[in-house]
């Protein structure tokens, strides 16, 4: 540790500054989330132990053994911003030990997340399966800026399925009827909007059929649903999820499935895709809705150093129990399902080691066997 630069990914230090008080909203956050009544004034007192870190030394560890990194997470409604939060939080409370302070930073999601990893911006990040495929192999979106060799997975999270939300008083009923109809796809930049663009193009939709397009913000969906300014949300997100019951609490909805023959295909053809459904009993559902994922993923690059990685992915299994309750998506993780999933990205030395050490992975499996 070290051996290593203050510096990390290429960032300036001025960046853990701005990054304090999205520190401290995320801390009071995964406190409401565990049900804690303590204030939240009482956490900006992180805010100063932050800036004692680029002043000085904390506890044990000499500030020129610091070493700052950053998480893109992805909006405050999903699953990425309080796993991140929670990572971060876990590593911040033993820093003394190993050195590394963590913050987190809302981005607007999977490819933006991957750009700001190959760029040095931020240093970790939550990256949809399909689009860790892509990165990697520098296709579909990153076609034109080639493949992202320095990419490496750490660890995969929860399933996050597609979903399409309608107002219950509508005529849609399934997936091809919403041809023509005003559908917010996702942000521009987010994991949702570019799987929609693949998905409608297995489908062989055409370009008269998708002509209102919208690309809301998270945080607008339920007031555009339900006020009529669209017709319907596409997500790609674990559940339960905060924005479905927010458009729940706000008007009368229903959940669409995706499947049938095309999606059979798409699944058959496509190894990122995976059948899913959300589970009856969510939202009022009396029966399981039938759709298709991915799996949320947790990446960073080849530079970044072994004993770092090594810090976040013990801060998580350390504390795996913890870390489940953090989000409802999350409780039915298994540590195995960490390492279940076959990512394309290469698994990061710091994590595979801890894996073997661990016996969740063989002791002579490569680096991409996980």
């Amino acid at each position: 540790m070290k051996d290593t630069a203050i510096f990390v990914g290429g960032r300036r230090a001025e960046h853990l500054a701005k990054s304090q008080e999205t520190l401290v909203a995320t801390q009071c956050f995964t406190r409401q989330l565990s049900g804690s009544n303590t204030a939240c004034s009482r956490l900006t007192a992180l805010l100063g132990a932050g800036l004692l870190v680029m002043s000085g030394a904390i506890d044990g560890v000499r500030a020129d053994e610091q070493h700052f990194i950053t998480i893109g997470t992805g909006g405050v409604t999903g699953v990425y911003y309080p796993s991140g939060g929670a990572t971060c939080k876990i590593v911040n409370m033993t820093r003394a030990d190993h050195g590394v302070r963590c913050s987190v930073e809302t981005t607007l999601g999977s490819i933006a997340n991957i750009e700001k990893i190959r760029s040095g911006e931020i240093d970790f990040g939550y990256v949809q399966s399909d689009w860790q495929h892509h990165a990697f192999l520098g296709t579909s979106a990153f076609e034109e800026v080639g493949p992202f060799d320095e990419l490496r997975s750490i660890f995969s999270l929860h399933a996050e399925v597609a979903t399409i939300v309608v107002r219950d008083e509508s005529s849609y009923r399934v997936f091809d009827d919403l041809k023509e109809a005003k559908i917010n796809i996702g942000s521009k930049g987010s994991g949702s909007a570019a799987s929609w663009n693949a998905l409608i193009s297995g489908l062989g939709w055409t370009q008269s059929d998708q002509e209102d397009l919208e690309e809301l913000k998270t945080s607008e969906l339920s007031e555009a649903l339900c006020s009529g300014r669209i017709d319907a949300y596409f997500e790609l997100i674990g559940h339960p999820a905060a924005l479905i019951e927010e458009t729940q609490a706000r008007c009368d909805i229903r959940l669409i499935g995706i499947d049938g023959k095309a999606v059979d295909e798409l699944l058959t053809e496509v190894p990122y895709y995976m059948p899913a459904d959300i589970p009856a009993g969510l939202y009022g559902l009396s029966q399981p809705v039938d759709s298709f994922g991915v799996v949320a993923t947790f990446v960073t690059s080849a530079r970044m150093p072994e004993p770092i990685v090594t810090t976040l992915v013990e801060a998580v299994f350390e504390n795996f129990d913890s870390f489940k309750r953090l989000h409802p998506a999350l409780g039915r993780l298994t540590e195995n399902d960490l390492v279940a999933y076959g990512m394309p990205a290469p698994l990061h030395p710091g994590a595979l080691t801890y894996f073997q050490e661990k016996g969740l992975v063989p002791a002579t499996a490569p680096a991409k066997a996980n």
